[in-house]
């Protein structure tokens, strides 16, 4: 399988439920285990041979053996991010620890699927600064709930930038039940389950030819054709895999399923933009609002967030003043409905291809113009600034503090 696996340093004291820890850690990444004592007084030896992508330390109390461990960590590999499990009461520990370089404070206890999501953000956050250099934006289309119409956003989206004369690729993150081949009327002959148990390593040249076609110019990585192959696409892999596409292509559209799961973790850390998908109902909206919530605590700033409204036109009593207030912000865009779409969807063609004129195409036009506007902005990457770094990194200890 393509893809580097994740390498993991863990140093735990005595008092830290190491099986716990262990369990937590992301599926297929190789650990290195050593005591709190050997990383505080050897973590030089002990790192030495191991390009580690995370070290994760361990205590219970307030321990300057600890924070020796944690100042070694950063000093030995300041690329690999320090994250600290911590059992005890914060108070004290938890500035001394930022101090000496930990980059998160996780409070224990967690349940193991909490500590996973936590350790798999970290660890994708530290891979989007590999892609701080590529000249595509990366849009990743996201709704909390499921039935949105994040598929109908990404697919419209793609096929009205490649109206334009641009190089769009939409590569369809809903690993079990993805339907952007549907959508455009595709049919699944490569998928990037394919492309990840190909042999050998990734390029260019191998990620396209594993690549979907669609008559608009538009290009697109289909999901696989299982529920049960979802598994061998791995965190690392698509971290490779964004890479190239922002190297290959004007846009990266990522289309996702209804779950913050580790692939779209990745995604959202990867983006330079963010698309998050809701509609004109109650229960959508609360979702949204939960969505955004989420992403600031994940420390994406909103400026970085488009907000779709779909059947915006809908009568359910609730007027855009009422969105406002529920949101906090008002809809950058609003689609309204029409009978053609899911009968366009049905034929496998695209609003904007099926019906042109209509109000969902004009609609989903203005936002492929929204972002081709801020594309050369984007292309530096919000990421890459230093001082929006620093803000996120602000914000990733701000949720960790909420969710202990």
């Amino acid at each position: 399988m393509s893809g580097r696996e994740t390498r993991i340093f863990l140093a735990l004291d005595d008092s830290v439920d190491h099986g716990t820890v262990r369990s937590a850690l992301p599926h297929g990444s190789r650990t290195q285990v050593a005591t709190l004592e050997e990383a505080a007084t050897r973590m030089s030896s002990l790192m030495a041979k191991v390009p580690f992508d995370l070290v994760v330390l361990g205590c219970s109390e307030y321990s300057e053996q600890a924070l020796q461990a944690i100042t070694a960590a950063a000093g030995e590999r300041p690329d690999a991010p320090v994250v600290v499990l911590y059992a005890g009461s914060p108070n004290g520990f938890m500035e001394a620890a930022f101090q000496a370089g930990a980059d998160d404070l996780i409070t224990m206890p967690q349940a193991s699927e909490q500590l996973t999501f936590a350790l798999e953000k970290v660890i994708a956050r530290r891979r989007r600064a590999t892609t701080a250099g590529a000249v595509a934006p990366m849009i990743t289309v996201l709704g909390p709930k499921g039935g949105t119409g994040k598929t109908l956003t990404a697919c419209n989206l793609a096929v009205a930038l490649a109206h334009k004369g641009l190089r769009p690729i939409v590569i369809d993150l809903d690993l079990q039940f993805g339907d952007v081949g549907l959508a455009l009327g595709l049919k699944p002959v490569q998928t990037i389950y394919d492309l990840a148990t190909s042999a050998g390593s990734l390029d260019g040249d191998k990620v396209d030819s594993f690549v979907s076609h669609h008559e608009s110019g538009a290009s697109v990585m289909l999901a696989p054709v299982r529920p049960d192959q979802a598994a061998a696409i791995t965190v690392a892999f698509l971290h490779e895999l964004f890479e190239i596409l922002r190297g290959r292509y004007d846009f990266v559209i990522a289309d996702t399923p209804p779950a913050f799961s580790p692939e779209v973790i990745a995604a959202v850390d990867t983006s330079s933009h963010l698309c998050v998908v809701g509609m004109l109902d109650a229960l959508s909206l609360k979702d949204t609002k939960i969505g955004l919530e989420t992403l600031e605590q994940m420390g994406r700033d909103p400026a970085e967030m488009t907000l779709v409204l779909n059947r915006a036109d809908s009568n359910v009593g609730i007027s855009n003043d009422d969105v406002e207030r529920l949101l906090g912000r008002r809809p950058d865009l609003l689609v309204p409905s029409n009978v053609a779409i899911p009968r366009a969807i049905t034929h496998g063609r695209p609003i904007v291809v099926a019906e042109p004129r209509s109000g969902p195409a004009l609609a989903f036009a203005r936002l492929a113009e929204r972002y081709i506007a801020i594309r050369t902005p984007a292309a530096a990457s919000p990421s890459a600034s230093p001082a929006a770094d620093g803000a996120r990194q602000g914000g990733r200890r701000s949720f960790r503090r909420k969710a202990g």
